[in-house]
């Protein structure tokens, strides 16, 4: 029995599904969405246009796979980063995480995440939207840490948690332009642990 996209039921696609993705990720990390163009992606992917249709979607949806992908890899530093116990901690993982992330040898430096689609047109609004929800959700996340800080006597009764979120992230993400811009891991780590030196203490 045949089906007309896949072939024989139970025939292998014949390339890594898993490897064609990471590839494609870092293919969106280095150029943004509307600067990857399909052969650009299938090129690195070493498949077809169509196999890429048929195993991934349109290009927007391989974009929102390899987000995916990268805040599970890449930037699963976060998500470690809210487990330590201070919020100090927290703030310093998360900087600390972002400069490594954004100067790794032998990857995009910046941020899939912040530059993703910086410069796209109308058709790229979709995309837009889902990196603004991404940036939001991991500042929603912060904001939550930190409230429970000021809630354990960590931070200061009066600290803003909303604030001291948002103006951490947004160094952070100012961090990751910095970096592809080719600013060294050395000085953006300096950066860093000046910031970290005007931390609100209990």
């Amino acid at each position: 029995m045949q089906t007309k996209q896949n072939g024989p039921i139970g025939r292998p696609r014949g390339f890594d599904a898993d490897e064609a993705l990471e590839r494609a990720m870092l293919v969106f990390w280095e150029h943004g969405y509307e600067g990857a163009s399909l052969a650009n992606l299938t090129g690195a992917m070493g498949i077809s246009t169509t196999s890429m249709y048929a195993a991934f979607g349109n290009k927007e949806e391989l974009f929102r796979k390899a987000l995916e992908r990268y805040t599970e890899g890449p930037s699963a530093y976060l998500a470690r980063a809210l487990e330590e116990p201070t919020a100090l901690g927290v703030a310093a993982a998360i900087l600390a995480g972002t400069v490594r992330t954004t100067t790794r040898p032998a990857h995009p430096h910046g941020c899939l995440g912040v530059q993703g689609a910086l410069a796209t047109s109308n058709s790229g609004q979709e995309t837009r939207d889902l990196l603004v929800a991404w940036r939001n959700d991991g500042y929603s996340c912060v904001r939550e840490r930190f409230r429970r800080a000021v809630d354990d006597g960590d931070l200061p009764s009066e600290t803003d948690p909303g604030l001291l979120a948002r103006c951490l992230t947004t160094f952070a993400y100012g961090i990751a332009v910095q970096a592809a811009s080719g600013v060294g891991r050395d000085e953006l780590q300096e950066m860093a642990d000046a910031a970290l030196r005007n931390w609100p203490l209990s």
